[in-house]
């Protein structure tokens, strides 16, 4: 077979096969291109080939033969043993040539993929099918079964890659894993072999000690044969002494009997002393028998007697309680009784509460008050946030009586009568001087300071309203009465000022200038216990410190109010403190607003003052009452309080002298705790700190 083919650089080679994507036949994939290899006609006969190798001359036709026959393996044979004297066809060596030409060309441009080095082989064997007409159905049909097998192949590789990938990183969480574990082991083994090192020491310890023990086991042993043959010698010697004792009792024995019987004694006389000893014996057994059938049931005296006492101790008991059941059964129908009244009052008061439910009206909108004040309408916000409507009332009443007193050019005298306070007593208009609330309250602490250190020397107490207009004359002259109404003014209209407020509340006489000293100056006695407490004088004390000084200066008040107070200086340390900075908590502002600390103090001091006349307003019921029910509620409430104390208390809260207690008529309960609630008034263990 001769090959003629025009010279090209490459093989014109016919479409790639390929499988079908949708997984369908395969059968007529593939077309088949006729290649432009110009190939001569085949010599060969009919249905075989005879190009090369030639095996033998004139072996033009197949005979028929039994497949894999012994004559056709010999045949086969032979030409495997010619062949190599048997040159190519040319066929064969251009189909090598370009074989051998396109794998150096994917050689060279470094392709590794299988499917491109694949195709060269697919083209020569398109090239084959095409030259071997009679073989072609055959070779395509074994073409197309490797190329479907392929393409099954590529799918089943495909769907097995996500598996593939999944393996990877299966393994190497299981490495992972196995070097922990590995890690985890080689840990363990290093403490197993600490503890093992360790119980070898204690075992090489124990046997040290086991030897040493041994050693003393036979010395023991030696000293214990010597003490044992110590003991057998000397029991040895015991027995024979016991022997030796023995023999000399019986010789003394023998010698007593010889000498009795030596002496001899009355048979007959013996024989009387018999008889008589049985007569007395039976005649004891007798009297014997006679009691104890006469006095067997017979108690003793005593006992009987301490028997009688006993019934007459247990008969009465037995009546005691039979008076106490009685007593009970009594308190219990009362009890019915009563608390058939008290549900009867709660069911009225429940009736009430509905009455005052449907009748009542709503809470005020006191957004509107934003309308009056829209220069100022976001402190009045500020303000309002928080607060009940008492407060908001308070607050509104001193918004607009700041307002109305700026507006006010003069004040009415309130004249020179008795019922006037001493530092108002003028007639005429006053001028006025529209002070600000930092100038009173800057005159009031100078006042009050001024105020103490003369009552400390006197040693009694002024009136405030004298001592103020006195204090106001020195220093301003005629303009005194001017300052004084301005002044006063200030102080009423501030409801929202306590302790401003508080001072007027004392001019007027609705409250004790003891208790304003305890509610806005009991502080002072706390801040002056920390500064002899701080040895450093540096203004700071330890946390355990303060709490102390607190325990001591407030003696009454609970662990809780403790632990408040000492939260409330915690929160105003700044970051990085430890101590607490005391006198940083005691501040005011100019218009004695206090801090968050004083208020506390002050707000636990009402709370006790509240707690206080709640139970004696408990104790009292709801009826007029007298001084002396108000003097056993006091003791019940207080048992501590002394006879000076409770005195002060009960001619307070009846606006009389000590001496016309007796006569005072029964007051009413309002008014009683009206007065009690301008006195300073609480139980004797709350008194520490002033």
């Amino acid at each position: 077979m001769e090959l003629d083919e025009p010279p090209r650089s490459r093989l014109q080679f016919p479409a790639l096969p390929t499988a079908r994507s949708d997984g369908g036949d395969t059968t007529n994939v593939y077309s088949f291109v006729q290649p432009k290899i110009n190939i001569n006609p085949i010599n060969s006969a009919i249905g075989y080939l005879s190009t090369w190798p030639a095996y033998g001359a004139g072996q033009t036709s197949i005979q028929k033969h039994k497949p894999c026959a012994e004559s056709d393996i010999r045949t086969t044979r032979l030409r495997k043993q010619n062949a190599s004297a048997v040159s190519k066809p040319r066929y064969l060596e251009k189909l090598e040539s370009y074989l051998r030409i396109e794998l150096q060309s994917l050689d060279s441009a470094k392709v590794i993929s299988q499917e491109l080095r694949l195709q060269p082989y697919r083209d020569v064997f398109d090239y084959f099918m095409e030259d071997f007409k009679t073989y072609k159905p055959l070779l395509c049909a074994i073409k197309n079964e490797y190329e479907v097998t392929l393409a099954h192949q590529r799918e089943e590789i495909r769907s097995l890659e996500p598996l593939k990938a999944m393996l990877v990183s299966v393994s190497e969480r299981c490495d992972k894993k196995i070097q922990e574990i590995y890690e985890n082991e080689g840990h363990e083994v290093k403490s197993l072999k600490i503890e093992k090192d360790n119980l070898l020491k204690l075992i090489n310890k124990l046997k040290e000690e086991k030897i040493s023990l041994q050693v003393q086991v036979a010395k023991l042993q030696e000293e214990m044969e010597k003490l044992y043959l110590m003991y057998r010698n000397e029991s040895d010697a015991r027995k024979l002494l016991i022997a030796d004792i023995n023999e000399l009792k019986h010789q003394e024995d023998l010698r007593l009997a010889q000498d009795h019987k030596e002496q001899g004694e009355d048979p007959v006389t013996l024989a009387v002393a018999l008889r008589v000893a049985r007569n007395d014996l039976t005649r004891t057994q007798v009297l014997l028998n006679t009691m104890k059938a006469d006095y067997g049931d017979v108690v003793p005296r005593r006992d009987f007697e301490n028997q009688e006492k006993n019934l007459a101790a247990s008969v009465k008991k037995i009546e005691l309680l039979q008076k106490d059941f009685s007593q009970l059964q009594l308190e219990h129908k009362s009890l019915l009784e009563l608390n058939q009244q008290v549900v009867q009052q709660r069911d009225s008061l429940c009736n009430e509460v509905e009455d005052l439910e449907t009748s009542r009206t709503s809470r005020p909108v006191w957004e509107k008050c934003v309308d009056i004040f829209p220069e100022d309408s976001q402190r009045w916000s500020e303000l309002c946030e928080g607060k009940s409507t008492d407060q908001l009332v308070d607050i509104l009443l001193t918004e607009l009586g700041t307002r109305v007193l700026k507006e006010k050019d003069f004040f009415p005298g309130m004249g020179i009568g008795d019922d006037v306070p001493i530092h108002l007593r003028h007639e005429g208009q006053v001028k006025n001087l529209r002070l600000s609330l930092k100038e009173v309250y800057g005159m009031i602490k100078e006042i009050w300071k001024d105020k103490c250190a003369i009552d400390q020397q006197k040693g009694k107490q002024s009136s405030l309203s004298e001592f103020m207009i006195n204090y106001l004359q020195k220093k301003f002259g005629d303009a005194s009465i001017e300052w004084s109404y301005s002044m006063h003014n200030t102080c009423r209209i501030q409801l929202i000022n306590k302790q401003i407020h508080s001072v007027y509340r004392v001019l007027v006489g609705q409250m004790d200038e003891d208790l304003y000293c305890a509610l806005f100056h009991g502080h002072e006695h706390l801040l002056t216990e920390l500064t002899n407490a701080d040895s450093s004088t540096i203004g700071s004390l330890t946390r355990e410190q303060f709490r102390l000084q607190l325990r001591r200066v407030f003696p009454s008040k609970s662990s809780d109010e403790i632990q408040e107070l000492l939260d409330t200086a915690v929160s105003q340390l700044k970051p990085g403190d430890e101590n607490i900075h005391y006198k940083s908590l005691f501040s005011e502002d100019e218009e004695g607003n206090p801090s968050r600390f004083i208020l506390l103090i002050q707000n636990q001091f009402s709370a006790e003052r509240k707690k206080y006349l709640k139970e004696l307003r408990n104790k009292l019921g709801n009826n007029p009452v007298k001084p002396e029910e108000l003097k056993a509620a006091i003791v019940a409430v207080d048992p501590a309080i002394d006879e000076e104390t409770l005195g002060r208390y009960l001619s307070r809260a009846f606006q009389v002298s000590k001496d016309q207690l007796e006569v005072t008529k029964p007051l009413l309960l309002k008014q009683l705790f009206q007065n009690l609630g301008a006195v300073n008034v609480r139980k004797t263990g709350a008194t520490a700190q002033e």
